[in-house]
């Protein structure tokens, strides 16, 4: 699905309320945003520890017998994340409470983002593979329920199952390479891995993590999901898009730099990837109509200039990437925001039915001009300190300096033109919006944002507070001391200049934007889209599961277990054929009584294949497993040959019973095909067993066993005890299953009585 088929022309978000419906949800609607804020308050006391590089360390054991802790870290780079989901969490829980404060299903909304925001906190605060892992699909899982919010629309549900099947693809690598990287490093303690860039499988490991990363952060070719996750309500789109999900990618980035960092591929896969990533999505940006979809495709362009900058080595470029991400955050999340506003005030957030609302709605003008300049990188707002440091980073990457300067300058100067669009265009001109009288909304929305642009400016002017704890992210982050130094002014210095280059380009941008996205529009059908891509991927899926369910389950038990045993078969053989190629010998010389046993086993079996009688096969089939249970009881397996004996009596029975109503069978001629199927398969039964007899035997798990029996269970019947205690649950499902089975054979024979009365 192409970037402009996600233009809506009407407002998605408006609940579903009729104007006779009077709900009005009471004063517990803050009390999520209250307990964020307190969370915000506790995270804050750690400042001091973690700026001074003192990490603080929580350790639960969860699997010890497999070294797995729940053992969470506070360091400076996850206290930056800790802080930003609690406090715009806080913020954008505020904005949700009012925003659908007439919508009975708040009480979903809310409960769905405060098991989101746990997710996040979780995944920022583990130093625990697994810990991390199990976070990080959480994290999936309720992004997924928050996009698809509004689950009664067909684009809604589409959403976020596109961005389920992504994000999950990706979480499975992950996975894969954190297990992986566990094994090697012998602990699944991140703080406590090394670098793995000397081993054997560190490409392997990297593509598995970065596999992970990219998906979740949305770095091209996977960064189509993430526009259409704005089905997702406005407050959880500021919220994802700022200080969470999206975010996830690049926190393990940074947090894995120590381990995966530091080599060429490492430095060229993030600089080529990020790099792509802001360029082209600052592109789509400027080609929406929608603000809400025109900010989404601008977070695809600071998740790029993130992973280019942590690809870049430097300390500068490390340092600028980690500056970036608060800014990025507080300028994002206040202009989502802020269009909320416009979207509730003015009833829209088409630019093109936006204008001249700067009277009419002057909080909400205040609010996008302070953060639309941050966005711009206009001094003395923050953003301008995160694009100074980012310019001086590319300029010292260890990769091409002039490539990353040169897109970055592209990107920035597009942003530049799209932070005009947002915070220019809807409060200048001729007034026009879809209310009659728009107005700003309540205090409870507006004060959040507000608060988040004041900070941009604020940490703009006194950037001094901040110097420490980003010193102490790069720390973390690059194993080494060293970080730039945060302040408003630099000097006059190569940075500076392309600053200054990228306001005289973003400002022809701005100035000439309506031909800019006329020919964008123009362009758009030669330009290739990886949704389109995933559409038919996903359709070709679709029709391979439609044909393969056509084909295979054709309603015939005898087609299914022709196929079953055709799968077999080849696994058995190919088993073999891959062996070590022992076989043991079969021995001519055995008792004349075990060669009759054998002669009836195989009797039985004629009978089977030749009878045209169902009651005649299945008593013979009987008489098979009959002589097996024989060969047990000649070999002291009484046990296993009661359990054989019995359960060939019951078979027997049971499925006479059954016989009794059905049709004779027919003529017993012989099936060639399935006669085949049959020799292929007991042949390679048989010399799976002599192959498995001819390797030896390991004594290792049968001394243990015959160790442990009495002493841990109390028992001497070694068997009996492997199957009651050591593999409970294992003979617990198989119980299961037979009783499973017998209601379902109940079942079918009361439905058969009932249809021959």
């Amino acid at each position: 699905m192409s970037p402009k088929r996600l233009v809506c022309r009407t407002n998605p978000e408006a609940p579903p309320v009729k104007e006779t419906d009077s709900y009005e949800a009471g004063p517990w609607r803050f009390v999520p945003a209250a307990v964020q804020a307190a969370l915000f308050v506790w995270f804050c006391t750690f400042l001091p520890t973690a700026s001074a590089g003192t990490p603080v360390d929580f350790i639960w054991q969860w699997v010890p017998a497999l070294g797995i802790e729940a053992a969470f870290r506070i360091d400076a780079l996850s206290l930056l994340f800790a802080l930003l989901i609690t406090g715009i969490g806080a913020i954008c829980f505020l904005y949700a409470a009012e925003y659908f404060h007439a919508d009975r299903r708040l009480k979903r909304l809310l409960t769905l983002m405060s098991m989101f925001a746990a997710s996040m906190l979780i995944l920022v605060l583990a130093d625990d593979a697994i810990t991390l892992f199990v976070a990080w699909e959480l994290t999936t899982i309720t992004s997924f329920l928050l996009v698809g919010y509004d689950h009664q629309k067909d684009d809604a549900r589409h959403k976020a199952q596109q961005a389920l099947i992504v994000t999950g693809i990706g979480g499975l690598a992950l996975m894969a390479g954190l297990i992986l990287m566990g094994s090697v490093a012998g602990t699944y303690r991140i703080s406590e891995m090394g670098s793995f860039a000397d081993h054997s499988l560190y490409l392997v490991m990297l593509g598995l993590v970065l596999a992970g990363c990219f998906t979740k952060s949305a770095q091209f070719p996977f960064h189509f999901w993430l526009p259409g996750a704005m089905a997702a309500p406005t407050p959880v789109s500021a919220y994802l898009h700022s200080a969470t999900m999206v975010k996830a990618g690049v926190y393990l980035v940074a947090r894995l730099t120590p381990q995966l960092g530091g080599t060429e591929v490492w430095t060229w896969t993030l600089t080529l990837v990020g790099a792509v990533t802001m360029v082209v999505a600052s592109f789509w940006a400027l080609r929406q109509t929608d603000l809400k979809l025109m900010l989404a495709w601008t977070t695809l362009m600071g998740l790029g200039t993130l992973m280019m900058g942590l690809g870049g080595g430097s300390y500068y470029a490390v340092g600028g990437a980690l500056t970036f991400i608060l800014v990025h955050a507080l300028y994002k999340a206040s202009l989502f925001l802020a269009v909320g506003l416009l979207d509730k005030g003015a009833g829209s957030r088409e630019v093109d039915d936006l204008s001249g609302l700067r009277h009419a709605m002057p909080i909400s003008f205040g609010i996008a001009v302070l953060a639309g300049a941050s966005m711009a990188g206009l001094p003395p707002f923050v953003g301008f300190i995160g694009k100074e440091l980012s310019y001086e980073g590319g300029l010292q990457t260890q990769t091409e300096e002039i490539f990353v300067a040169t897109m970055s300058v592209i990107a920035n100067a597009l942003m530049f033109a799209a932070a005009g669009l947002v915070a220019i265009r809807p409060f200048f001109g001729q007034q026009k919006s879809k209310k009659e009288t728009p107005k700003d909304p309540s205090i409870y929305m507006w004060s959040g944002p507000a608060i988040l642009a004041l900070l941009g400016l604020l940490l703009g002017l006194f950037p001094g507070g901040l110097d420490a704890l980003i010193t102490a992210m790069v720390e973390v982050v690059r194993g080494e001391p060293g970080a730039p130094e945060v302040k408003l002014w630099h000097g006059v210095n190569a940075a500076l200049m392309l600053s200054l280059l990228t306001f005289a380009i973003g400002g022809v941008l701005f100035w000439g934007l309506p031909e800019l996205r006329r020919s964008l529009t123009r362009e758009e059908q030669r330009v290739p889209d990886s949704a389109a891509v995933y559409d038919v991927l996903l359709n070709a899926l679709r029709d391979t599961a439609s044909w393969t369910a056509r084909t295979v389950q054709d309603g015939r038990m005898m087609s299914y277990l022709r196929a079953t045993f055709i799968t077999l078969a080849l696994m058995v053989w190919a088993a073999i054929f891959f062996g070590s190629g022992n076989v043991a010998r079969i021995d001519p010389a055995a008792p004349i009584f075990h060669w009759v046993i054998v002669a009836i086993i195989v009797a039985c079996v004629i009978a089977i294949i030749f009878t045209g009688s169902r009651l005649i096969a299945i008593t013979a089939l009987g008489g098979v497993g009959s002589g097996i249970a024989v060969i047990f009881v000649l070999y002291s397996a009484i046990d296993v040959a009661m359990t054989q004996l019995l359960t060939e009596i019951l078979i027997v029975v049971f499925v006479a019973v059954a016989f009794i109503k059905l049709p004779r069978a027919g003529t017993g001629a012989l099936r060639i095909g399935d006669a085949i199927i049959s020799a292929v398969l007991g042949l390679g039964i048989t010399f799976a067993m002599l192959a498995v007899l001819g390797a030896g035997l390991e004594r290792d798990v049968t001394q243990f066993f015959e160790a442990n029996a009495y002493p841990e269970a109390a028992g001497r019947n070694i068997v009996n005890v492997i199957l009651v205690d050591f593999r409970a649950l294992d003979t617990l499902g198989e119980v299961a299953v037979v009783v499973i089975a017998g209601i379902a054979a109940l079942a079918a024979l009361r439905a058969g009585r009932e249809v021959n009365k």
